[in-house]
């Protein structure tokens, strides 16, 4: 592995992902870890419940990444396909 100059910096919510998951949406199981956005290859609706709890579905997606803090993606309301979780 390469050296990384980075290595003591604190890394916030807008520094780059330092890895990514595929994402199968289930309505019982959290990802193996939370994840800080959703890569959507297939467009439409996203469902997850947010690190606060809360059930949030968004209206149809286009294809695109979008910021979203969650551990867990449900299969009911979602639509969209192939996503990708950045961790």
């Amino acid at each position: 592995m390469p050296a990384n100059r980075f290595s003591a910096f604190t890394h916030g919510t807008n520094a780059p992902a330092l890895g990514a998951v595929a994402v199968t949406p289930n309505d019982n199981v959290d990802l193996a870890e939370a994840i800080r956005a959703v890569t959507v290859n297939v467009s439409g609706t996203l469902s997850f419940i947010g690190l606060d709890g809360v059930i949030y579905t968004t209206a149809a997606l286009p294809v695109g990444t979008y910021a979203v803090s969650t551990a867990r993606i449900r299969a009911t309301g979602t639509t969209a396909s192939a996503i990708t979780g950045w961790v």
